[in-house]
């Protein structure tokens, strides 16, 4: 049965149950105001960070994750891309990478203690360099690893220990199958643009590197959507999560902010008309 929260110290952020499902909890869209990053929890090296890149206000969705009633809590989270879903996650588990002891391997190098997972290469190698300047003053090692780039140079920076792992489905699974990828000491694992990952036929892959960490993981889950596959996902790889809805009010699909347009042009005018599709 519904009911409303406790309420909550962060300023703006008004964050009410929706329904209870099978110890799942909903949330809708909470913010109403404006929520200034100095006004929530953050690792002191996080708004260092945020500082140093001017930047004062948080997005609705890196607000939400920052309420201190969901801390330790697994998330299911509906959020468009662009909505600033990287530094939300990034700040969600700062505590996990910065405030609790650095396991090590038996060489002596870190081993991994978050691992993020994206549908391309593209989207991978944002995520490491929106993560690389959030983690610039900490003292952690963050590593990239998709397909399009030798293994063998995978395998070696692994034995040499990273912090925090991201990383394409298939080169993650590659490098678990290897044995050069070990997620025992995962502490928190992200699926990020969860939906795409499915769309695109990463399923096995991410049951994979789920089922290869840690049951007490926390587990978050970005995704524009929640289609049915992802639902099922959710529930069987998640314990209890809160479930953020941060798309736009009204019932707006994904991505409807994206305007599409096609244009025809001969193969030899292919240069020509992107530049001067850009300068308009």
């Amino acid at each position: 049965m519904a009911g409303a929260l406790p309420a909550c110290e962060m300023p703006g952020l008004r964050t009410f149950l929706r329904e209870n499902r099978g110890g799942m909890r909903y949330y809708r869209r909470p913010l109403t105001t404006e929520t200034l990053f100095k006004d929530l929890p953050l690792h002191p090296m996080m708004a260092a960070a945020l500082a140093r890149r001017g930047y004062e206000v948080a997005m609705p969705v890196q607000a939400a994750v920052m309420d201190p009633a969901l801390a330790e809590r697994d998330l299911l989270v509906s959020s468009q891309t662009g909505s600033g879903k990287t530094i939300a996650f990034g700040l969600s588990f700062a505590p996990s990478l910065l405030d609790l002891p650095a396991p090590r391997s038996e060489k002596g190098f870190p081993q991994p203690r978050v691992l993020v997972v994206a549908p391309t290469r593209e989207l991978a190698t944002q995520v490491s360099n929106e993560l690389g300047w959030l983690y610039e003053d900490a003292p952690v090692r963050l590593a990239s690893f998709t397909g399009g780039t030798h293994v063998g140079t995978d395998v070696r920076r692994l034995r040499m220990g990273v912090d925090v792992v991201v990383g394409t489905p298939g080169r993650l699974v590659d490098l678990l199958s290897r044995g050069a990828l070990d997620l025992s000491a995962i502490a928190v694992l992200v699926l990020d643009e969860a939906d795409e990952m499915m769309d695109m036929g990463f399923k096995e892959d991410l049951e994979s590197l789920l089922n290869a960490a840690p049951d007490t993981r926390r587990t978050l889950f970005f995704s524009a959507t929640i289609p049915p596959t992802i639902a099922r996902l959710a529930s069987t790889y998640q314990n209890k999560a809160a479930r953020l809805d941060m798309r736009p009010a009204g019932g707006a699909k994904a991505h409807s902010d994206i305007e599409f347009v096609a244009h025809l042009v001969s193969m030899r005018d292919r240069f020509a008309a992107v530049v001067n599709e850009l300068l308009v």
